[in-house]
């Protein structure tokens, strides 16, 4: 879809193909439904140029770092497979460029799921779904209903793989539970409960794509994880600094504190996008978080909710002010970690951005 808001664009049009960046509510979409026309995601056009197998992930969190998991558990397999969708590389990209009987590994937003029609993954994957992206959704409902468009077209001979417990969901799939606590393979090499379940979600699809526990075991022991995710950058005087830049929501950043033990230096902070911090909060002061640096727009909401659960705070607004200031107070031993809880366009181009920055800062030290 082009940036441009001239309806005169779709004269002589019958289909539009809209960037999941591009919101439902911008002039030439809503043009495209006054008259009619046929709205598609980029990922609705892959998935009909393409006859592959297609194993979709989605979630709120941890769909990147699931994704690349089951990559490498294909590899590991000695199964041809390619990485695709919100992950970087669009689906649309691999058309002609894949063997017949490759399997493509397909990460799904919300924002690319909300456009499909006939996209239909033999494997769908939801990870977990929590309030996120209410600047864009108009409610938690419609939030949901986008995540779990995912299954609506899967047939009997489909898998659905879901969190233990969770409520039914659209489609006609086999399903598949799975839960952090559950028996694996082999245990992940990245750390953190979070990484456990979504070790767990991978092992599940894998095994409904036939692949052996030998070869997710090999994938589990050597997957180093994904930049900007719990991603270690150096350590300095004993103090480790870890990348956590893709944690743009606050049950992500919930996740990461999970990892380390009690004493962290937690940086937080972005850009606004409906989010409710009271939960971080209190999570941070649970696991004992030293102190919060906090950057970006959604400082002051951060502060509100950190200094009603007890949590000592200090507004270092800017990333590299943040960075200093943690580094100041951190002892040997210590952790600081970029977890920020928001999305980053107030002050980064995106979350990537963020965290090139914050590597280029910590090595500066």
């Amino acid at each position: 879809m082009l940036g441009a808001d001239d309806p005169a664009l779709l004269d002589g049009v019958d289909l539009l193909v809209k960037s999941p960046g591009v919101p439902a509510e911008a002039p030439l979409a809503t043009a495209a439904r006054e008259r009619g026309l046929t709205i598609w995601s980029e990922v609705e056009l892959g998935s009909r140029l393409l006859a592959n197998p297609i194993l979709g992930i989605t979630g709120t969190n941890g769909k990147t770092t699931t994704t690349e998991l089951l990559g490498e558990v294909f590899r590991a397999a000695g199964r041809p497979a390619a990485v695709a969708g919100n992950v970087g590389r669009p689906l649309t990209g691999l058309d002609g460029a894949l063997e017949a009987d490759a399997w493509i590994v397909c990460e799904l937003s919300s924002f690319q799921l909300e456009d499909i029609e006939q996209l239909r993954p033999r494997i769908a994957v939801l990870l977990n779904l929590t309030p996120d992206h209410l600047d864009r959704h108009a409610s938690l409902e419609d939030y949901r209903n986008a995540k779990l468009r995912i299954f609506q077209n899967q047939l009997e001979e489909d898998v659905a793989v879901v969190p233990r417990g969770f409520g039914a969901v659209p489609g006609r799939a086999r399903r598949i539970e799975f839960d952090a606590a559950q028996p694996l393979p082999a245990e992940p090499l990245i750390p953190g409960e979070h990484n456990r379940e979504n070790a767990a979600a991978a092992t599940a699809a894998a095994r409904a794509a036939g692949i052996s526990d030998e070869a997710i075991a090999r994938a589990l022991r050597r997957f180093a994880g994904v930049p900007h995710r719990l991603e270690l950058v150096r350590e300095v005087d004993g103090v480790r600094f870890v990348n956590d830049s893709k944690a743009t929501n606050p049950e992500a950043a919930e996740r990461a504190l999970s990892a380390y033990p009690p004493g962290l230096r937690l940086i937080l902070g972005g850009s606004r996008k409906g989010s409710n911090y009271e939960g971080l909060a209190q999570a941070a002061a649970e696991r004992g978080v030293a102190k919060a640096y906090l950057i970006g727009e959604a400082a002051d909401e951060i502060a509100e909710a950190l200094a009603g659960a007890g949590v000592r705070f200090a507004g270092s607004r800017t990333l590299a002010q943040a960075v200093t200031d943690a580094f100041s107070d951190a002892e040997p031993g210590e952790v600081v970690l970029l977890s920020p809880a928001c999305a980053s366009y107030d002050q980064f181009r995106d979350f990537e951005d963020r965290g090139d920055r914050f590597r280029e800062l910590v090595e500066a030290l």
